[in-house]
């Protein structure tokens, strides 16, 4: 038996990013045993994955989640977070690690000087980089999600005018700079020839409902809040589309194989976090010929140069057109 810790502390989209070596390491490693560490709040996100044998969770408390780590025992740790917590876990385990190249130099000099030194490669495959060393080949299947069989959403127990097909909408996201502006959400929502049901959490809801107010006649079903994190991602796979900012559900809708229509705000695909291997349909929408993009490899509260041109200026009329036709191509 060889036995892993892979360690990867938050958040929902890096997690799902880093699904494809928990597969790797379980298919092609034998006797491969496979540990993850993540924050208390992540757990759910990798309850059924089968490739894992066993979750640890952090809720702040060193002493203990040292302890447990400890007594456990690991041949060899992979931290694909790379930071000063995974460094003292490395420090204290004392096991052979190998640790993912996060690039953040390169990611500095292209936010703050517009010069584009980073490789053309994903996230992904550099986690996959790091598990070089154990694995021979990398198969081509992309990212895993696995939603447990108890928060799996009956589409029976949607609103009537959901039931036979809807697009999913992720109306937020974790920092305002990624987000479109809620008149332009509903600008989209109001030319959307299909329902709709908005995603998000707790702090999106009040979006959703200005959404709905100001368009009484349009069949759209505010779920931000309402499920968990499976819940959503259930229906996410159940939906004929997902429309989404760069957030985690985006990943979540590349583990599905989902149709999806992006949009682009402060970041950009060249970071290397875009859609990984979704349905070969998916489009990306974004303002080119900003100089001021990317402001930030995450995102800020408002927009640094005051005018938010990168979401302002999105193309609402192609993101419509597109999402329409999309829809009459998903055969429901």
């Amino acid at each position: 038996m060889v036995r892993f810790l892979v360690i990867r502390f938050s958040s929902m989209g890096d997690i799902i990013l880093t699904t494809p070596v928990l597969r790797h390491l379980k298919n092609q490693v034998e006797g491969a045993e496979i540990h993850y560490l993540t924050k208390s709040a992540f757990v759910p996100l990798l309850a059924a994955n089968p490739y894992i044998d066993r979750i640890h969770s952090f809720n702040g408390d060193w002493n203990t989640c040292l302890k447990d780590l400890r007594e456990t025992g690991f041949d060899y740790v992979i931290d694909l977070h790379h930071n000063l917590r995974t460094a003292r876990i490395k420090f204290k385990l004392k096991r052979m690690d190998f640790s993912v190249h996060k690039l953040n130099l390169k990611k500095w000099i292209y936010v703050n000087f517009k010069l584009n030194l980073l490789p053309e490669k994903h996230m992904v495959d550099r986690n996959l980089d790091t598990i070089r060393t154990f694995i021979s080949e990398r198969d081509s299947l992309g990212l895993d999600y696995f939603v447990p069989e108890g928060e799996k959403i009956d589409l029976a127990d949607l609103p009537d005018g959901f039931r036979e097909g809807y697009i999913a909408m992720a109306i937020g996201a974790g920092h305002q700079t990624k987000i479109l502006p809620v008149a332009s959400l509903t600008r989209i929502c109001a030319e959307l020839a299909h329902p709709v049901v908005f995603l998000g959490d707790e702090a999106d809801r009040q979006t959703g409902d200005a959404i709905i107010a100001a368009l009484p006649e349009k069949r759209i079903y505010n779920g931000c809040g309402k499920f968990t994190m499976n819940e959503s991602a259930s229906l996410v796979e159940q939906s004929d589309l997902l429309i989404t900012h760069d957030t985690g559900l985006m990943h979540m809708g590349a583990a599905f194989k989902k149709r999806i229509i992006t949009i682009w705000g402060n970041t950009t695909p060249e970071l290397g976090m875009y859609a990984y291997r979704p349905h070969a349909d998916s489009v990306d929408f974004q303002v080119t010929g900003l100089r001021c993009r990317p402001c930030s490899k995450i995102g800020y509260r408002t927009c640094p140069r005051g005018h938010f041109r990168c979401m302002i200026e999105q193309d609402l009329e192609g993101i419509t057109a597109t999402a329409n036709r999309l829809v009459q191509t998903t055969g429901r």
